[in-house]
C-alpha cells in the first residue's frame, strides 16, 4: 500500500497538469502562465504534451493497482521526474528562476527521491 501512494499521487498530479497544458490552451495559458496561445502549431504541441502526460499518468495509476506493472511504472516515474527536473534546472541556470515553476521543480525532485527510495526498498515485483 505505501509503495503505491507514490505512483497514485504522481499519476493524479501529472494527469491534471496535462489537462491544464492541453485542455484549452488558448484560454488557460493566458490565465495561468501569462502567455497567449494563438498558433495552431503551439496548440498542437501543448495537446501532444497533454497526451503524453495523460498516458504516463494512467500507466502510473495502473502500476499502483497492478503488482505486475509496479516496477516498470515506478522506473518510468523516476525517469520522468528526473528528466523533467533536469530540464527545469537547466532552464533555471540559463534563463533564470521561474516563480510559477519553482514549486513544480521542488515537487518533481521530491517525487524523484521518493521513487528512488521505493525502487531500493521494494526492489522488484512482489518483494516487500
Amino acid at each position: 500500500m505505501k509503495k503505491n501512494l507514490h505512483l497514485s499521487l504522481s499519476g493524479i498530479i501529472v494527469i491534471c497538469a496535462g489537462i491544464v497544458y492541453g485542455g484549452s490552451p488558448s484560454h488557460l495559458m493566458p490565465l495561468i502562465l501569462d502567455f497567449q496561445v494563438t498558433s495552431l502549431e503551439l496548440k498542437n504541441m501543448l495537446r501532444a504534451v497533454m497526451g503524453i502526460y495523460m498516458g504516463i499518468g494512467i500507466f502510473w495509476l495502473l502500476g499502483a493497482r497492478k503488482e505486475k506493472l509496479w516496477y516498470a511504472a515506478t522506473l518510468s516515474n523516476v525517469l520522468f521526474m528526473g528528466g523533467i527536473s533536469f530540464g527545469r534546472i537547466i532552464s533555471t541556470v540559463f534563463d533564470g528562476v521561474s516563480i510559477p515553476f519553482t514549486p513544480a521543480l521542488i515537487m518533481e525532485l521530491l517525487f524523484l527521491g521518493w521513487g528512488l527510495f521505493n525502487l531500493r526498498k521494494y526492489k522488484f515485483m512482489g518483494e516487500s
